[in-house]
């Protein structure tokens, strides 16, 4: 009897402690609002390319390549040759023109003395006509013989005039062999390929032997001063805010992270993928064209208050934390601003104040909690 009546007062002493378990506020777990450094930032992939791809044909056909003077791998400067042509036919046409050059400037000057006399000729006929015509109307000579001496003179004018046409001809042979040599020259000039820029070597596809022309494929594919840049693609929605002269983190699959600057926003979207293309300089003698790399385009970086995204709720009211006070849940509406990993800036509580760690947590307004601070 006596163990029972102890029993029992045992029970009726932990009664008041059971129901008081029974209603202790549930344990919610709750994060501070926090200053911190945050980056809003867009990523991207794509493949490294060349900045500008030269091409280099030959300049001239016909002539077989006699010398390569460039290979893969090389870096040329501007004017560098790299390959040599035959130039054989070209000297071979060259000295013909010389030849006829020579046979023109002979007929300017035979033509010269032929002008010279018939000038001679022409003026010695013009006063024996003039002097007839005196004589004539002087009675002292017959209408015949003056008018034989005016045939005579206006026939030496012809003959000068002809002689002073033909020296212009051989004279016009003359420019045109200059001419002529003058293109063999250029000619000659170009049997040597040069480099237009300064840049490296990517691709040759010339062989010694072979025809050059430019029908065939480029002789020597160049990348412009060696430079390169990352063609990366973005998504429709991020475009709009990257702009030239934005900060990038490339992270090639093989080497250490690289900086680089966002050169250009390519004005279309690709109508299929909806996506569009930006061109990331970068600078780094480990990189190849053809590598692929991932980017991390900084858009913005502020000092702002964060907390973790899934203490941010979205509502038909916009977005919001629960924040806790004294134990008590209250629902606070805040904006959300830049979001950087599993951060978001948010734009109305102050720091330090305590907010549900979760938002989606079954708590609501006025619940009461028992804040676990981690």
């Amino acid at each position: 009897m006596r163990i029972e009546t102890l029993l029992l007062a045992v029970s009726v002493a932990l009664a008041p402690m059971a129901r008081a378990a029974d209603t202790a506020p549930p344990a919610i777990t709750v994060v501070p609002v926090a200053q911190t450094v945050l980056r809003d930032r867009v990523i991207a992939s794509g493949l490294i390319a060349p900045v500008e791809e030269v091409q280099v044909q030959p300049l001239i056909e016909g002539q077989p390549i006699e010398a390569l003077e460039a290979e893969v791998g090389d870096r040329v400067a501007t004017g560098q040759t790299l390959a040599r042509l035959s130039a054989a036919t070209l000297e071979l046409q060259r000295g013909e023109l010389a030849a006829s050059r020579a046979a023109s400037v002979a007929a300017v000057a035979q033509g010269e003395a032929q002008v010279a006399e018939a000038r001679a000729n022409a003026s010695e006929a013009r006063r024996v006509a003039d002097r007839t015509a005196a004589l004539r109307t002087q009675g002292a000579s017959s209408q015949a013989g003056a008018d034989t001496a005016e045939a005579n003179a206006i026939s030496a004018e012809a003959r000068l005039n002809a002689a002073a046409e033909a020296v212009e001809a051989a004279r016009a042979q003359v420019a045109l062999a200059d001419a002529q040599i003058a293109n063999i020259d250029l000619q000659l000039t170009r049997t040597e390929v040069v480099a237009p820029v300064a840049g490296e070597v990517v691709e040759r596809n010339a062989l010694i032997g072979v025809i050059a022309t430019a029908q065939a494929a480029p002789m020597f594919t160049l990348i412009r001063d060696g430079a390169l840049e990352l063609r990366a693609d973005v998504a429709e929605g991020d475009l709009m805010r990257i702009a030239p002269g934005q900060k990038v983190r490339l992270m090639p699959l093989a080497g250490d992270a690289l900086d680089g600057t966002v050169r250009l926003v390519e004005p279309r979207i690709d109508e299929a993928t909806r996506l569009g293309r930006v061109r990331i300089s970068v600078e780094a003698p480990g990189l190849r064209a053809g590598m692929f790399a991932r980017a991390e385009i900084l858009i913005a970086e502020a000092q702002a208050l964060a907390i973790p995204t899934t203490a941010l709720g979205q509502d038909a009211e916009g977005g919001y934390v629960l924040a806790v006070e004294g134990g008590t849940v209250r629902r606070m509406g805040v904006t959300p601003g830049i979001r950087d990993g599993a951060l978001v800036e948010v734009i109305g509580p102050e720091v330090g104040t305590e907010v549900v760690a979760k938002a989606g947590a079954f708590v609501r307004e006025g619940d009461r909690i028992t804040p676990v601070r981690r």
